[in-house]
C-alpha cells in the first residue's frame, strides 16, 4: 500500500509527489494520458517559477522575456495603457515541457509515475483509500493511506468522494500563431464581460491568444473575433474550464484536493500553476499518511498560504466590470511603472509599488 496516491501529473501534483517523495514516503502518480498533453493551460508565468525547476531547464522551457503589460478598452488598435518594470517580470514558457520537467523531477525524488491510467473511482475506508484506473494492460485498482486529487478543474477524485465544486468553471479558449514573435508586452484586453482576452509573445514559438468567459457566453465566437482582429491564423488551438474560487471543503476522510481541482488559482487571471505548488509544498509539510487529522491542517494551512492574496485577487477581478469611463480614468491615472509581483496581489501595498506610485517618479 501506498503512502499517497497521487491523481494528476500537472504541476501541482507532481510538486507535491516530489516533495511528498523527498520525505521517503512511497508515493504513486497516476496521469490519465501524456504527461503535458492535451495543452490547456497558458504558458505565462511570474520569475518564482525557477525555484520549483532544476536550474538545468530553464533554458530549455524559457521562450520569452516579458517587462509588462499593455491594457486596452477595446481591440487590437485601441489605445494602450502600459504597466511595467525596468526589469523582467515574467516569461513565457514551454508549458507542456515544464510538465514533463516536474514529472521527472518526482520520479527522480523516488515517485512511481505511471501515464495512461485514466481514474474511474475511488472509494474511502476505515483503513485506506482504493483507486481504480484503466490502464494499458485493463483496469487496475492501488490502495493507499491518502489520495491526492490533483487531476483538474472538472476533478473526478472531487466527484468520487463527494466534495463540492470551485465556486465558478469559467470556459477558456487559447490558439497559437507560428510566427516568431519577441516583444517584450503582453496585450490584455478588458473587452470580456466578467474577465479579459490576452495576447502573449512567445518567442521562436510565435504567439498565444486566448480568453475566458463565464458558462453560457460563446468562447468560440468571441476567440474568433480576437484573433481576426490581430489579423492572425491560428494554427493550433485548445480549451479547457478554469476554476474560479475555492470550495467550502477540500478535503475528505482520506482525500485532498490540490492545484485546479481545489480552486488554488488566481482569480483575477485564472492561472494556477505558482498558486498550486505553494499549496503542493504546503500539503507535503503538513500532511502525514498514518494521520488522518492532518489533512483537516493541510484544509487551514495552504487557505493561510493563499487566502490574502486570493481575496485581493477577487477585488482585481470586479475592476474588469467597471463602467469603461472609470477604468479609462483609473488606467490613466497609473499606467506607467510598477512595483507589483504578477502572482501576489497583496504587493500593491508594497514600498515597491508605492515608491512607483509616487508623483515624483
Amino acid at each position: 500500500m501506498y503512502d499517497f496516491i497521487v491523481v494528476g501529473a500537472g504541476p501541482a501534483g507532481s510538486r507535491f509527489a516530489r516533495a511528498a517523495a523527498e520525505r521517503d514516503h512511497g508515493v504513486l502518480v497516476l496521469e490519465s494520458g501524456a504527461i503535458g498533453e492535451p495543452l490547456a493551460c497558458s504558458g505565462h508565468v511570474s520569475l518564482d517559477v525557477w525555484a520549483f525547476v532544476p536550474e538545468t531547464a530553464r533554458e530549455r522551457l524559457h521562450q520569452n522575456d516579458i517587462y509588462g503589460a499593455r491594457f486596452h478598452l477595446g481591440g487590437a488598435d485601441s489605445r494602450a495603457y502600459p504597466f511595467y518594470k525596468e526589469t523582467v517580470v515574467s516569461n513565457a514558457i514551454d508549458r507542456v515541457g515544464l510538465d514533463r520537467t516536474l514529472a521527472e523531477c518526482a520520479r527522480d525524488a523516488g515517485a512511481e509515475v505511471r501515464e495512461q491510467h485514466t481514474v474511474t473511482a475511488v472509494t474511502e475506508g476505515s483503513d485506506r483509500a482504493t483507486v481504480t484506473a484503466n490502464g494499458p494492460d485493463g483496469t487496475e485498482q492501488f490502495a493507499a493511506k491518502v489520495v491526492c486529487g490533483a487531476d483538474g478543474p472538472r476533478s473526478k477524485v472531487r466527484s468520487q468522494v463527494g466534495l463540492p465544486e470551485p465556486d465558478e468553471l469559467l470556459h477558456g479558449v487559447l490558439g497559437f500563431e507560428p510566427t516568431p514573435d519577441s516583444q517584450d508586452f503582453v496585450d490584455v484586453h478588458l473587452t470580456v464581460p466578467g474577465f479579459f482576452a490576452w495576447r502573449i509573445p512567445r518567442g521562436e514559438a510565435g504567439a498565444e491568444y486566448g480568453l475566458a468567459v463565464s458558462p453560457g457566453d460563446d468562447a468560440p465566437a468571441r476567440f474568433e473575433a480576437l484573433v481576426e482582429d490581430y489579423g492572425v491564423d491560428i494554427e493550433r488551438r485548445c480549451s479547457g474550464a478554469i476554476p474560479i474560487g475555492p470550495p467550502d471543503r477540500t478535503v475528505s476522510e482520506r482525500t485532498f484536493l490540490l492545484g485546479d481541482a481545489a480552486g488554488q488559482t488566481k482569480p483575477f487571471t485564472g492561472g494556477g500553476i505558482l498558486y498550486g505548488m505553494r499549496a503542493a509544498d504546503v500539503a507535503a509539510r503538513v500532511l502525514d499518511p498514518d494521520r488522518r487529522s492532518t489533512l483537516y491542517r493541510y484544509e487551514h494551512a495552504w487557505r493561510d498560504e493563499l487566502a490574502r492574496d486570493q481575496r485581493l485577487g477577487r477585488l482585481i477581478r470586479a475592476g474588469y466590470s467597471l463602467p469603461k469611463p472609470v477604468q479609462r480614468a483609473g488606467m490613466a491615472a497609473f499606467a506607467g511603472e510598477i512595483g507589483v509581483h504578477m502572482d501576489r496581489p497583496s504587493t500593491l501595498f508594497s514600498v515597491d509599488q508605492l515608491r512607483a506610485m509616487a508623483p515624483w517618479r
